[in-house]
């Protein structure tokens, strides 16, 4: 605590004051607002006219270090859980902006750079790991997912886009994801009451699935399977169906349909160029959909994947 000059105030003019005292650049940066005594005082770096200024113990200001105090500028990168995942060209500023990561005051344990492209039937990229491990348990929306970057995929950047989607879910619908990978689709969509069953080709994922279902207390909604989805026996079972492999998931739309129940809505996600990046995948799944009335509830942009190409989804609904 140090004693400073203080402008001193009815904690009900406080926030007036502190505006007041911003807008002339008056406020001092480096200590804290302090009530006393029923009075608020707030540290100043000069004297103002027009207030009652008096000495007053404060405490010091907790300041953070962030990467930019170190660096001198604002590095890029996404946090998942308590990694910070990089996407640099140069390995030498990389280094640099993970030595300035662990340095500074955020809640980091882990710095990983992509080393590769997401690659292989199981959909995982190589890292250099600059600092830390490849493990971390990353919170969504409420719910907990633990996983190993280098072993399974995940993107926290699709976390809108599952709300966006679990928001849709009812209770006891049944629900399934083709392509599940930790559960970020199956596990909150189990939370929200739906019977859910989630697919994927990585033994490693199915694990990951069936921590985060125990972790996040939905074992008994949660049906997990290490499989090729095409060859699992769940005919005519399911009331939504979600498609989340953009690149080729047009292979996969018989088996949807066969999956599908007598009414089923499918989340089918795509990237195509912008100039027709819907008309694609709605030709195919009306082709695939042979029996079925298929009507486009949603046509839906996630985001932008490259130079003119959109990652899209459709909402489309079959109906017997």
């Amino acid at each position: 605590m140090n004693e400073v000059p203080c402008v001193r105030v009815r904690p009900s003019a406080g926030e007036e004051t502190r505006q007041k005292l911003a807008g002339r650049d008056l406020l001092h940066p480096a200590y804290e607002i302090t009530v006393s005594e029923g009075w608020l005082y707030i540290p100043v770096v000069a004297v103002p006219d027009g207030y009652t200024v008096e000495e007053h113990a404060v405490p010091e200001r907790d300041q953070q270090t962030m990467p930019a105090d170190v660096l001198g500028f604002e590095p890029s990168y996404t946090r998942l859980g308590d990694i910070a995942i990089l996407d640099e060209d140069d390995p030498d500023r990389a280094r640099e902006i993970a030595d300035a990561l662990v340095a500074s005051d955020l809640p980091l344990c882990s710095v990983l750079n992509r080393a590769s492209k997401v690659k292989g039937e199981l959909r995982v990229r190589e890292w250099d790991v600059l600092a830390g491990e490849t493990t971390t348990v990353h919170r969504e929306y409420g719910t907990e997912f633990a996983l190993d970057l280098e072993a399974v995929y995940f993107s926290p950047r699709l976390a809108t886009e599952r709300h966006r989607v679990i928001e849709q879910v009812q209770p006891d619908e049944q629900f399934i994801d083709m392509f599940a990978g930790v559960g970020p689709f199956v596990v909150p969509a189990a939370a929200r009451g739906a019977n859910t069953v989630g697919v994927d080709l990585n033994p490693v994922a199915i694990e990951f699935l069936e921590e985060n279902a125990d972790r996040n207390g939905v074992t008994d909604r949660v049906t997990a399977i290490n499989a090729d989805v095409r060859e699992i026996d769940y005919t005519g079972w399911a009331d939504r169906i979600v498609m989340n492999l953009p690149h080729s998931a047009d292979a996969f739309l018989d088996t949807a349909v066969r999956l599908a129940g007598d009414e089923c809505l499918l989340h089918y996600y795509d990237i195509q160029h912008e100039d027709d990046p819907f008309g694609p995948g709605e030709r195919a799944i009306r082709a695939a959909a042979s029996g079925y009335s298929v009507t486009v509830e949603t046509r839906h942009t996630v985001r932008s994947y490259a130079p003119h190409e959109l990652n899209v989804c459709l909402d489309v609904r079959l109906s017997q």
